[in-house]
């Protein structure tokens, strides 16, 4: 089972060998215990078929270090297989150019993991989840960093929180007209196509100070689909790209 813990919500998928089973998406709740992961696991798993019995192994990338002990107690303790979390320690086949290698999100190594084996380097990742990050990849798998802004419902939260009139939008309805007519199309249309213009922006950066041969572009998470229509330079949409990653590294370290 890979688990990708997030901010906001969670992502699991179960693996057989290469095929990705199942997976499912639920709300991140920081002090679920180890019993309540166990029941929505359990559940979860039912509704394809399958059961903790199926799970043999446990691998967490996760921003919540009290969901990171609960996910090891249901490893280890309840469901009794091997628990890996996603850590700075890890074998992931790149070369971490961050300044302080440490300080890079989780999710942001696991998703350039998979692109590695799954697309190819150079590459830059869009990830839209809580927050959006754009990370670049250099030829030879050298993980250079990026640029992270607010994800495009952390931005939305704050800016009909600080206003006394702008109402809150649903940002994947059909996207409105360039030049808005209303208030609500006009707050879509900021946010659907200038986040899709900022991520043009900063891949063409990218692209430039990477050198040849150009990268490969590829996005994932919960909201990327909002900007990928609207991208230019955006070439693959890989909803399952960090379970991907999860499982190559569970590969790689599974032996060590």
């Amino acid at each position: 089972m890979a688990v990708d813990t997030g901010n906001t919500q969670t992502v699991l998928g179960l693996f057989e060998g290469d095929e990705l089973r199942g997976h499912w998406r639920m709300a991140t709740e920081a002090h679920r215990s180890s019993d309540e992961l166990g029941v929505l696991c359990s559940g979860l798993l039912g509704l394809r078929g399958l059961g903790l019995a199926d799970v043999g192994a446990m691998i967490v990338s996760s921003v919540v270090p009290g969901l990171t002990r609960s996910y090891h107690r249901l490893a280890e303790e309840t469901l009794g297989v091997p628990f890996y979390p996603v850590t700075v320690g890890m074998e992931t086949g790149l070369r971490n150019l961050y300044d302080d290698p440490a300080a890079v999100g989780a999710d942001r190594l696991v998703n350039s993991v998979a692109v590695g084996r799954h697309y190819r380097f150079p590459a830059v990742i869009v990830d839209s989840g809580t927050a959006l990050t754009v990370c670049a990849v250099e030829s030879g798998g050298g993980y250079r960093g990026g640029a992270i802004l607010p994800g495009l419902n952390v931005a939305l939260d704050a800016l009909v929180s600080r206003t006394a009139k702008l109402p809150r939008v649903d940002l994947e309805a059909d996207p409105p007209p360039d030049i808005a007519t209303n208030t609500p199309d006009s707050i879509r249309s900021g946010f659907v196509y200038g986040y899709a213009g900022a991520v043009d922006a900063l891949v063409e950066r990218f692209a430039r100070e990477l050198g040849s041969p150009p990268p490969v572009v590829i996005a994932t998470g919960g909201l990327a689909p909002v900007v990928v229509k609207h991208s230019r330079t955006i070439e693959e949409f890989d909803p399952y790209l960090t379970l991907k990653g999860l499982r190559v590294l569970y590969e790689m370290n599974a032996s060590r």
